[in-house]
């Protein structure tokens, strides 16, 4: 089976606090309607993280900044083997455009289940969650909630 190397950068609104994450909903292809997380694939010569940031510029027209890497998801997908780099990311300039895909949404710990993810991407989901109530936990923490 064919391997496919990805990036996914799940965008979320301030690194420390993370309190809404960026979700897309694909516009074309096999998987158009699924909701995902924007990337694509690693070209020769590339590390993920410049991957991720060009794929940003090309999707949604942005800058952004790479932070932690979150997890590695390996997915059999029918026809091909998806081994997916997922990073949390900010934006650093610019303003998030849907140059690629169909429809996007900002969405809190409390809506993650509400869109249907791709299966990769639901599978990103636990640990994604778990980094949203580490920054929930802050907010509490200062007293901003």
């Amino acid at each position: 089976m064919k391997t496919v190397n990805v990036v996914a950068a799940i965008i979320c609104d301030d690194y420390k606090k993370k309190t809404k994450i960026f979700a897309t909903q694909r516009g074309y292809g096999e998987f158009k309607d699924g909701w995902e997380f924007p990337g694509g694939k690693i070209e020769e010569g590339e590390t993920p993280e410049q991957a991720l940031i060009r794929e940003i510029r090309e999707e949604l027209g942005t800058e952004i900044e790479v932070h932690d890497l979150i997890d590695i998801i390996d997915y059999d997908y029918e026809k091909f083997h998806l081994h997916m780099n997922c990073y949390w990311a900010t934006v650093v300039e610019g303003e998030l455009k849907l140059l690629e895909h169909e429809a996007a949404k900002w969405l809190e710990y409390s809506e993650l289940k509400s869109v249907d993810w791709l299966p990769a991407d639901l599978a990103l989901i636990p640990k994604i969650a778990a980094g949203m109530v580490t920054g929930l936990a802050e907010k509490v923490k200062c007293g901003l909630r």
